[in-house]
């Protein structure tokens, strides 16, 4: 866990990123992984999408449809079988501070406080002396300066989060990956960090890619929501939001592309 928390808050130890953000193209992936039991698992195949710089897209279907693969061959911590993948113009060979990802646990260091776990990424790529001064602005950022020397385990939840979400964002990426981030949280946190997300998402124009199993989080934040099938994961249909930001949870056109959008996940979780 810790070798691969690493690998995700501090890519490869390189120069500066960018703040400006970049497209992602997905390109004919697949991929399978050999169980436990020695079975083969086909969790992806022939994949493809592409996502223009600065865009909001949600991944969502059936449990065990490869998600969260996808999320992580974006991210480089594992090579696709087939296909391949790019940032902007470039091939996705492994981690990148370009790409910042947070998991479901904020998976903070018990040990640090929430300063030096959010300077942590710049640690791993030897750049903390030449931009210590970009921490507080990013405690700032996520609202923990009365927290800043405090530790994990004295945060709430959220808290935690928001410190996991300006920990990835201190490399400025210019792509962040999201892995079901807000559902260990409550439905009342959840909420308000769906409003820090888009608010930061906002703010900084930052692409992001993440995975969620709640529909009215993909409807409510993204700009386009990607429907997968069943395992072997394939891209079943992309659903654009036209919806005016803020949105209303209980608009008339919200609930009927809820409506909508569950009748097509259930039909495809009973897929055979």
């Amino acid at each position: 866990m810790v070798s691969r928390q690493r690998a995700a808050i501090g890519g490869a130890k390189q120069g500066l990123t960018s703040d400006v953000p970049a497209s992602v193209r997905i390109v004919n992936i697949s991929k399978q992984f050999i169980s436990t039991d020695g079975e083969t698992v086909h969790a992806l195949h022939d994949v493809s999408l592409t996502m223009v710089a600065g865009e909001m897209v949600s991944l969502v279907g059936p449990s065990g449809c490869g998600k969260s693969t996808l999320l992580r061959l974006v991210a480089g911590l594992e090579s696709p079988d087939a296909g391949a993948l790019y940032v902007g113009d470039a091939p996705i060979a492994g981690p990148s501070a370009e790409r910042g990802l947070m998991f479901q646990d904020p998976n903070l260091f018990p040990w640090l406080t929430v300063r030096r776990n959010i300077q942590s990424g710049l640690v791993a790529r030897g750049v903390l002396a030449e931009r210590r001064h970009e921490v507080d602005e990013f405690i700032r950022l996520v609202g923990l300066e009365a927290f800043a020397n405090s530790y994990p385990h004295q945060l709430s939840g959220g808290m935690a989060q928001r410190a996991a979400l300006a920990r990835a964002l201190i490399n400025h990426p210019k792509v962040l990956l999201l892995d079901e981030p807000l559902g260990a949280l409550d439905a009342f946190t959840r909420m308000r960090m769906q409003d820090e997300v888009l608010r930061i998402w906002q703010a900084r124009g930052t692409t992001m890619l993440l995975v969620t199993h709640d529909i009215d989080e993909a409807i409510y934040m993204s700009d386009r929501i990607v429907i997968m099938s069943p395992r072997p994961g394939r891209v079943e249909r992309i659903i654009e939001i036209g919806l005016e930001r803020p949105r209303q949870r209980n608009g008339a056109e919200f609930l009927r592309m809820r409506a909508e959008i569950l009748e097509m996940l259930h039909f495809a979780g009973n897929a055979s």
